[in-house]
């Protein structure tokens, strides 16, 4: 293999010059600033946080949010205005369909009205384990709207 001479009479060039020429120390003076008057600095206020939707949330198409969660192994639906605050449940009832591995057919449990009226709670036991797909329509009754329904990746 022939050295290429072009190449190596560059490098050597730029060797050479870079000795021929040190670079010398420049020495640059600390920069002082001038103590700054502080100035009026308001109180620290601290954003409001939301407040938190217990459970897997789902967002209403007409405004407000579900909170979904199990307790006791029954499910239970809590409906959240649009900021986040509990609201009464304002539909009926609410129909929810699930597979399971134990069988060929899926689960059904329907969810009624609780005591205080805000929110919707199946007696169905729910059996581990807690992950699948669930199928979820609410039920206004006497309404000529078509019900609202949700497919929810149900983990927990």
């Amino acid at each position: 293999m022939k050295p290429n001479t072009s190449l190596l009479r560059t490098v050597l060039v730029a060797a050479l010059l870079g000795a021929a020429v040190p670079l010398g120390a420049v020495t640059v003076p600390p920069v002082t600033t001038p103590p700054s008057k502080p100035d009026k600095v308001a109180p620290e206020t601290k954003p409001e946080e939301e407040p938190k939707i217990a459970g897997i949330v789902i967002p209403r198409a007409k405004g407000g949010f579900l909170g979904l969660t199990l307790e006791n192994s029954n499910f239970k639906l809590a409906f959240y205005g649009p900021k986040k605050l509990p609201v009464p449940a304002d539909v009926a009832r609410a129909n929810a369909r699930w597979p399971v591995h134990y069988t060929v057919f899926d689960e059904h449990a329907v969810l009624t009205p609780s005591a205080d009226g805000m929110a919707l709670i199946s007696t169905k036991f729910v059996r581990p384990p807690y992950v699948f797909k669930l199928y979820l329509t609410l039920i206004v009754e006497d309404s000529a709207e078509p019900p609202e329904s949700y497919v929810i990746d149900f983990h927990q």
